[in-house]
């Protein structure tokens, strides 16, 4: 936008200076020529004045004195044909001139200034002063010259002024931009500097307002879960009182495990809803690698399966708490172990990315089977292998969590690489 205004502003300002300074230019040139003629039309006119008194020789004289202090050629036609000062051709402009009119004309170097002189012997003698065309533009170019540089430099003032206000109503804008995306995601705390322009300052306490509401909602939402969560718990402790009460051992046996499997479900939601009440916080995804690959480590060493680690020597920031990257890694390695024959060998790599980090969990296995309905095998839910289907679909929500992404791939030599982006806090 700052560009825009700039060359819209340039274009406005040069076209009035076009308008402005073009006719001003040719009223320049024109009073140049104006005031040349009537200077020459003064030196005329005082050689004119002695041409009835002074002889041909005084007029000679004060015509060669005229020429140099003027700089311009002044010439004397007598009524008898004579010819003092500079010597010039009598042009038809003369020989009208001597009919007693007193004109300028124009000629092939400039023009020539004739003033007809009555009542001299013999006729009507004429004065001519000549004028090149240089004597006709004199500082013409010189004040042509200012006014360009005038135009350029107020051009250039215009520029500079519309950019000033350009930033100051884009800064803003590209600030709110910024906050929106923020939001977009999942910093809920982000919010904008009220600046600018009266509807500039309108949209960003809107959307600051936007922000606030989005967080109440969603704080509400989360208490509301938490409490379902825990009113849960007392109809399950009254069942669980139920069952003890059973006089079948077995049964009361088989019911038990199912009210601790739904306690388990409970009490994973409430922990769930308290972790996401929560700001989102990062880890240092280096160390948590390093922790999760050495704790399977020891089942890959029982299975005689060659194990490849490469990790950065110094910390690698990622916008994912410990637990979520934990819980990424151990599903994406669960699925090697689950899915591959023992033996089959694996490699862990953990390097920089333009993105923050980039996570490769890659297999020699059998690769990945095609899901049931050959559906896309990060769909929640869908497993080639008879499993749950949620490992891959874990790993991809901690990764577009953490603003990054997950991509599946088929490893050279047979098998499947998971390559996992993940964004920095």
């Amino acid at each position: 936008m700052r560009r825009w205004l700039a060359l819209l502003v340039a274009a406005t300002t040069s076209l009035v200076l076009i308008a402005l300074l073009v006719p001003l230019g040719l009223l320049v040139r024109q009073l140049a020529e104006s005031d040349a003629i009537s200077q020459a039309t003064a030196e005329a006119q005082s050689v004119a004045a002695v041409v009835g008194t002074a002889d041909v020789a005084g007029l000679a004289l004060t015509a060669e004195r005229t020429s140099a202090s003027s700089g311009h050629a002044v010439t004397v036609f007598l009524p008898g044909g004579d010819v003092v000062g500079s010597p010039a051709r009598r042009s038809p402009a003369v020989e009208l001139a001597a009919r007693g009119r007193s004109l300028v004309a124009e000629t092939p170097t400039g023009a020539e200034v004739l003033v007809a002189v009555q009542g001299v012997p013999g006729g009507t003698a004429v004065v001519r002063t000549a004028l090149t065309g240089q004597d006709l533009t004199r500082g013409v170019r010189e004040v042509w010259l200012g006014m360009l540089v005038l135009g350029l430099a107020l051009i250039g003032v215009g520029i500079f002024v519309a950019d000033r206000l350009a930033l100051a109503l884009t800064r803003p804008m590209t600030g709110l931009a910024r906050v929106s995306h923020r939001l977009a995601g999942g910093d809920l705390a982000a919010r904008t500097a009220v600046s600018g322009p009266p509807e500039v300052r309108d949209v960003g306490m809107a959307l600051n307002h936007l922000a606030g509401r989005i967080s109440d909602l969603l704080a509400e939402e989360r208490e509301t879960a938490a409490d379902i969560s825990h009113r849960l718990r007392t109809p399950l402790t009254g069942l669980r009182l139920e069952v003890e009460s059973l006089p079948d051992p077995e049964s009361a046996g088989r019911l038990q495990a199912r009210v601790d499997a739904l306690e388990r479900a409970v009490t994973s939601v409430i922990t769930d809803v308290r972790r996401r009440s929560r700001e989102s916080a990062g880890c240092d995804a280096a160390e948590v690698v390093r922790e999760r690959v050495t704790f399977w480590a020891v089942l890959a060493e029982d299975q005689d399966r060659p194990m490849e680690l490469e990790l950065p020597q110094a910390t690698l920031p990622v916008a994912v708490s410990a637990a979520d990257l934990s819980a990424c890694v151990d599903a994406l390695l669960g699925n090697v172990f689950a899915h591959t024959p023992e033996g089959t060998p694996f490699a862990v790599r953990l390097t920089p990315s333009p993105v923050g980090a980039r996570l490769v969990v890659a297999d020699s296995g059998p690769g990945l089977p095609a899901a049931p309905g050959s559906g896309d095998p990060l769909e929640r839910g869908r497993s080639g292998a008879g499993s749950t289907g949620l490992g891959l679909d874990i790993a991809r929500r901690t990764a577009e969590t953490s603003g990054g992404s997950l991509l599946l791939e088929t490893t050279p030599g047979g098998g499947a690489t998971v390559i996992l982006e993940l964004g920095t806090p």
